[in-house]
């Protein structure tokens, strides 16, 4: 019980003090779609940094991260974001469609 607080503890003070360090972009610029690997990238970092600190709960993790209750809500959310994409996509085009037609007057 000690050691996974002390885990958890020194898993939040690494996460506080490299997380800033992270560029950000804006959903807006460039490609719009590269959002949707932002939660395996987190991941990624989260498994990176938990395996510099310790092997065995970086193990725990990826091992974590395979069962079926996981997967199963890792595969609904990304097919729900991708809708969700393509939804705010073509919000887009017609916020620019209009904006262009009514506002600008082209």
């Amino acid at each position: 019980m000690l050691q996974s607080r002390a885990l958890v503890i020194a898993l939040i003070l690494l996460l506080a003090t490299t997380l800033p360090e992270v560029q950000s972009k804006s959903v807006f610029e460039g490609e719009r779609r590269d959002w949707l690997v932002m939660p395996d990238k987190v991941a990624s970092y989260i498994y990176e940094t938990v395996s510099k600190v310790s092997p065995k709960a970086a193990q725990f993790l990826a091992d974590a991260a395979q069962t079926p209750a996981i997967v199963a809500s890792r595969n609904f959310l990304m097919r729900e974001t991708a809708k969700l994409t393509i939804m705010a996509e073509h919000l887009i085009q017609k916020i620019k469609a209009v904006w262009y037609t009514k506002v600008l007057g082209y």
